[in-house]
């Protein structure tokens, strides 16, 4: 009968878990809602007077509104596409797979070394375009390894996943968080993206640094029996899925996947130069490579950077020797593997739309800033990254929160004359850090389940790596707020 009555909470608590997807559409029908009872706007002849009111959204605007965000996100959406068809052509070489292998094998004896390695390239993944669902075949691959290097499948969980959490959490030029945060600025806000990629990399660096030392001292401990929390039930099924290795060996890459690999990397890499705006430095070392995209690299933005994963898209493909037709339909396939994390920028976007069509943002900007205009920067840091931490529950899509909050946030903090870089990167931070732990994230839960760690036993292991992050955070991001 417990079994059964547990089954049946669990059956009941999973009803109640909202998608992302629903929890913005309910958000977006209160938004409506709520115009209905706010003051209605005063108009000083055609225009309307900043924070009077709103104007009443009709059931139309309610309904158009996710259809709107659409057409209004659009750049973002077709470079979401065009990244995930590049990372599918990349994935069919096997390349990285094979990479993190045959380095897992080389550093035999070494094994530790393997920590600070694998959780550094993992957040390398993670500052540049958000990798994060894409880790969950690591789960398996790092399992089989640490449990052959002494220790168990918790170590495995967690250098991948904060790993690739500390890159998120510390994103630099990641387009499903600062790229969508910035695009979401209402139109003529402009962001300095090198202090943006500054903050960004000293979240991302403390928080690897954190993250590593919790993974290697806990390693430690596991390799000399002096403490793994898995319960022995989770041990012995640890044991039966990996403790014995009966897969072939991968002990070198063939020329094509080494190739990927580099041109993979090189990829990013020319991204991440051309998002950086090199003129506000002084450099004019890049004005002459607008040849390709039309725009120089340091003036780049969604359009070009699409533009250019498309291109290294077929570079990849060349390489290693893809047919026409499998090419094309490992292309769809990837663009395919998005459409979930392009809906959410779309319905996410539309709840800006409509906040913008009733006045609601401008209602709650003014009012909001008239409330906390005396309210120091030492205060306003660490509130908003405890407001976005509580949202982010809510809304775990990095993108999808940074439709909903950036357009309200950034022009309060311009209006109480704040740091808009410091707050875009509040939200990103706090984003990343629940995304660490949070049942709402797909990529957890089933990477988790891959590696044989029960959710609660990942809770009972993280809680004092999450509580270590975020006073962390809150520091360099108060600091940031007082000093920019």
């Amino acid at each position: 009968m417990a079994t059964k009555k547990g089954r049946g909470n669990r059956k009941k608590r999973e009803s109640f878990s909202l998608s992302a997807f629903t929890i913005i559409l309910i958000i977006t029908f209160v938004l409506g809602a709520i115009t209905h009872f706010l003051p209605q706007a005063v108009m000083d002849g055609e225009e309307i007077i900043n924070g009077s009111g709103v104007v009443a959204a009709s059931f139309s605007q309610t309904l158009m509104a996710p259809v709107l965000g659409f057409a209004d996100a659009i750049d973002i959406c077709l470079f979401v596409l065009v990244l995930g068809a590049f990372l599918k052509v990349v994935n069919k070489s096997e390349a990285i797979e094979d990479g993190v292998e045959v380095l897992v094998r080389k550093l035999k004896g070494k094994e530790l070394l393997l920590i600070p390695i694998l959780m550094f390239l993992f957040s390398i993944g993670g500052t540049t375009y958000g990798m994060l669902e894409e880790t969950v075949g690591f789960y398996a691959l790092l399992s089989a390894t640490m449990v052959m290097a002494g220790m168990d499948t918790v170590v495995a969980s967690a250098v991948v996943l904060l790993g690739a959490g500390s890159g998120v959490l510390g994103s630099t030029v990641n387009p499903f968080a600062v790229g969508a945060a910035v695009a979401a600025l209402p139109e003529g806000m402009k962001v300095n993206q090198g202090i943006i990629i500054a903050l960004g990399v000293a979240l991302w660096l403390t928080t690897y640094i954190i993250c590593t030392m919790f993974v290697m001292a806990y390693a430690k401990k596991v390799m000399k029996k002096k403490g793994s929390i898995l319960t022995a039930a989770e041990k012995k099924a640890m044991m039966e899925t990996y403790g014995d290795d009966n897969e072939e060996p991968v002990n070198h890459l063939n020329k094509n996947q080494k190739w990927t690999l580099i041109f993979f990397g090189l990829t990013f890499v020319i991204m991440i130069i051309g998002f950086i705006p090199w003129g506000e430095f002084g450099v004019k070392l890049f004005e002459v490579t607008g040849f390709v995209t039309g725009a120089p690299l340091g003036e780049w933005y969604f359009n070009e950077s699409t533009l250019w994963f498309a291109i290294m898209t077929v570079v990849i493909g060349l390489i290693n020797h893809m047919h026409e037709h499998d090419f094309v339909e490992t292309f769809i396939d990837g663009a395919d593997d998005m459409v979930g994390v392009i809906l959410v920028i779309a319905l996410a976007r539309g709840a800006s739309v409509l906040m913008t069509q009733t006045h609601l943002d401008n209602y709650i900007i003014y009012n909001a800033a008239e409330a906390l205009k005396n309210v120091p920067a030492i205060v306003f840091a660490p509130v908003n990254y405890i407001l976005h931490a509580g949202l982010s529950v809510l809304v775990p899509s990095s993108s999808g929160l940074a439709s909903l909050s950036t357009p309200i946030m950034g022009p309060l903090a311009a209006t109480l004359d704040l740091s808009v870089e410091t707050t875009i990167m509040e939200m990103v931070a706090a984003n990343g850090l629940v995304n660490l732990f949070t049942p709402t994230c797909g990529a957890i839960m089933g990477g988790l389940a891959l590696a044989k760690v029960e959710y609660t036993t990942w809770l009972k292991w993280v809680w004092k790596v999450i509580l270590t992050i975020a006073l962390a955070n809150i520091v360099i991001l108060t600091i940031a707020m007082l000093i920019l």
